[in-house]
């Protein structure tokens, strides 16, 4: 299986060809949007985050920041930094340099003598980008350029009979394919972390999913908190979720049956091809941002309530199998799977057709919420196991 993709120097492909308006800290976000809002091809995030943190979230941000740059998503950088950051924008712009050869640089709204001065220069520096990557051709790439990010939002009881059965589905065929896939949002795999553990490749990754669930339960019991008090959240439970074992149980099953071969850390790259999942919080715009930092190309997103989330960087597929939050929501739900709790379709139907939907996607089609131009991040600082 092959899609139209942009080839990078690093060796993977990506399914778009950005110029990414990265700030260093929620000061430099607004003249990135500005700057992002004049030249075609550009897309900015708003950081909100960055600077005045403990030595653990900063690490986390520069993490994220440069995970987002090195997406192969992204054609080149333009890094927009106040100047009495916590992580200098020079700084960053180095790191990043280090991981890539795409073009990056960066500016410094204090350097440069205000915010005007350096939207001039940052749309001149991302105009140049814009245009070399007009001149970069797709071409013909296997699936395995592919890095799947899995995610559900909003879910209720058709989530976990409908929609995350058919998304495992595909999981498993891009699997087989060559692709990779990742799973994330521990805090819901409790209760079902056995079940899940039980796909582990080696023994050691087995204990890694148990530990991992183990250690949130408890970090959370030193805060005096329990992960149930907020999960199933209202809306689940308005669904027809009752627990969070149940909750957990659907979750699971939107990532596939075939062997678990790595577990990250949030925003860590793989390293492995295969199924993965990444340790993050339960939060699903949280989620996926570490998914994107880490290099996911593309997301798939099961939903049951409806959520009209979409990333700068990577397209954001929202699929259901609510047949009335499909009608209630069309403007935002790109795929609708009801057919599964009708009857008139398997998961396993459903997720072949997913297959090309996905290889649609990779190959240029936008999906809503990028059409809408949604960009949602949030960068999950809660200072675990320092």
């Amino acid at each position: 299986m092959q899609f139209w993709g942009y080839r990078r120097s690093e060796g993977r492909a990506g399914i778009r060809n950005h110029v990414l308006i990265l700030p260093t800290c929620a000061c430099g976000s607004e003249t990135a949007r500005i700057v992002a809002s004049q030249v075609r091809g550009a897309v900015s995030i708003i950081f909100n985050t960055g600077c005045s943190d403990v030595a653990a979230n900063t690490a986390m941000s520069q993490k994220v920041l440069t995970g987002f740059a090195c997406n192969p998503n992204v054609y080149g950088v333009v890094i927009i930094g106040l100047g009495c950051e916590t992580v200098p924008h020079q700084e960053l712009r180095e790191k990043i340099r280090k991981m890539t050869a795409k073009p990056v640089v960066s500016f410094g709204i204090q350097d440069e003598g205000g915010t005007l001065k350096t939207i001039e220069k940052a749309v001149r520096a991302a105009r140049d980008m814009a245009a070399g990557a007009g001149r970069q051709q797709k071409e013909l790439v296997d699936i395995s350029n592919l890095l799947l990010g899995i995610e559900c939002g909003g879910s209720d009881a058709t989530s976990g009979i409908a929609s995350n059965p058919a998304v495992g589905e595909l999981s498993d065929l891009l699997v087989d394919l060559g692709a990779s896939t990742i799973m994330s949002e521990s805090i819901e795999w409790i209760g079902a972390e056995h079940v899940l553990a039980r796909r582990a490749a080696t023994p050691a990754i087995h204990n890694q999913i148990i530990r991992i669930c183990e250690e949130y339960e408890a970090h959370l019991k030193m805060a005096g908190q329990d992960c149930r008090a907020g999960q199933p959240t209202p809306g689940n439970k308005a669904g027809g979720l009752s627990t969070l074992d149940e909750k957990s149980l659907g979750c699971i099953r939107k990532g596939g049956t075939r062997p678990i071969v790595e577990v990250l850390e949030q925003a860590a790259r793989p390293t492995c091809q295969g199924a993965i999942v990444m340790d993050t919080a339960g939060y699903d715009i949280s989620s996926v941002t570490s998914m994107v930092a880490g290099g996911c190309n593309a997301v798939i997103f099961t939903t049951g309530r409806g959520t009209p989330t979409g990333n700068a960087i990577v397209p954001v597929l929202k699929v259901t199998g609510n047949e009335r939050t499909y009608r209630r929501m069309e403007d935002n739900m790109d795929v609708d799977l009801s057919a599964i709790v009708r009857g008139e379709k398997t998961f396993k139907e459903c997720g072949r057709e997913l297959l090309q939907v996905i290889e649609d996607t990779c190959s240029g089609k936008l999906t809503k919420a990028e059409a809408y131009g949604f960009s949602d991040i949030a960068v999950d600082h809660i200072c675990r196991f320092i």
